[in-house]
């Protein structure tokens, strides 16, 4: 577990200063998509995609630097569709909320709630048609499930037993309205697990090596039962909805408990572990800046890039 856990603390960190470096140059107006920051839940992202094999499947939501950076670690076109340059996968006509890169098994990002939902549930039955033993992981926020549509594509992939893991990432808001005013029922896990699917819920989720465990769980259990799995993962979500700035001045919210669950960052707790596995503060401190060497590179390399020809508008467009 040694290399394992220095694997997902190098992901975390490089997740964290990525989107770091976002707040320090979103002011220079140069990266004109809106951001949904992923600072406060980078355990999940990491320990779910750790624990899936190279050729499984991700589909997410707009808040998806986390879950894109843990599943490609391409941190050249994370910027280069930062900053909307032709260099990017996407030309830069998906930005923060439609990234992509499916030769990486990461097949899209979506900005409406609950959309990417069913097209995950597709490719599951796609891959189970096809028998190329890919699994399906979706990423989702609590707000997702007040859709219909997660209820429908629940229903469809118990019915159809799909290789598939719904990750429901529970911050406890949609935008900033709670739990309490939103739901009907006292526990989301109670209520899927009366569908035929594995359930596995954690209350507390910002240790990565806990996420990575618990995530490889699912999976045998979803290859052994042959139906799929709900994961079911809360963290705090560090900033604003969408923005780089905090807002525990707007009222919904408190300092206070910022500070509760900054107690338990996943970064600093990572790097706690890894001083106990027996890593030195010097080992540490080199891996840390080959990332932030990387990551000023990459910004270097978007800044200096092109934009897209005109013509790339017409390109890829389906209907």
């Amino acid at each position: 577990m040694r290399e394992i856990n220095l694997a997902l603390y190098k992901k975390v960190y490089l997740i964290r200063k990525a989107e770091e470096k976002i707040r320090e140059h979103y002011y220079e107006d140069e990266m004109k998509t809106p951001m949904h920051m992923s600072m406060g839940e980078e355990a999940i992202a990491v320990g779910v995609c750790r624990a899936l094999k190279a050729e499984d499947q991700i589909f997410g939501t707009y808040r998806s630097h986390a879950i894109y950076l843990a599943k490609t670690a391409d941190i050249d076109n994370f910027f280069a569709e930062m900053y909307g340059k032709d260099t990017s996968l996407q030309k830069g006509k998906g930005g923060s909320m439609h990234l992509c890169a499916p030769e990486s098994g990461f097949m899209g990002t979506s900005a409406i709630v609950g959309s990417i939902i069913p097209v995950a549930v597709g490719a599951a039955f796609a891959n189970k048609r096809n028998g190329n033993g890919k699994l399906v992981a979706v990423f989702f926020g609590d707000g997702a499930t007040d859709e219909g549509i997660f209820w429908e594509s629940l229903n469809v992939a118990c019915l159809m037993k799909l290789p598939l893991l719904f990750v429901c990432e529970d911050n406890g808001l949609a935008v900033h309205t709670p739990k309490s005013r939103r739901h009907g029922h006292n526990s989301i896990t109670d209520v899927v697990s009366q569908f035929n699917c594995n359930v596995l819920r954690k209350e507390v989720t910002t240790d990565v090596e806990l996420i990575y465990e618990l995530t490889c769980k699912a999976i045998k259990l979803t290859e052994e039962t042959q139906r799929p799995s709900f994961l079911h993962l809360k963290y705090y979500r560090y900033l604003e909805h969408v923005g780089v700035n905090e807002d525990f001045d707007a009222g919904y919210r408190s300092r206070d408990e910022f500070e509760e669950w900054y107690k338990m960052d996943p970064v600093n707790l990572q790097r706690k572990k890894l001083l106990e596995f027996g890593y030195n503060e010097a080992e540490i401190q080199k891996m840390e800046g080959d990332i932030d060497a990387q990551i000023e590179k990459s910004i270097k390399l978007a800044q200096k890039a092109p934009f897209s020809d005109i013509n790339e508008l017409h390109k890829e467009i389906y209907a």
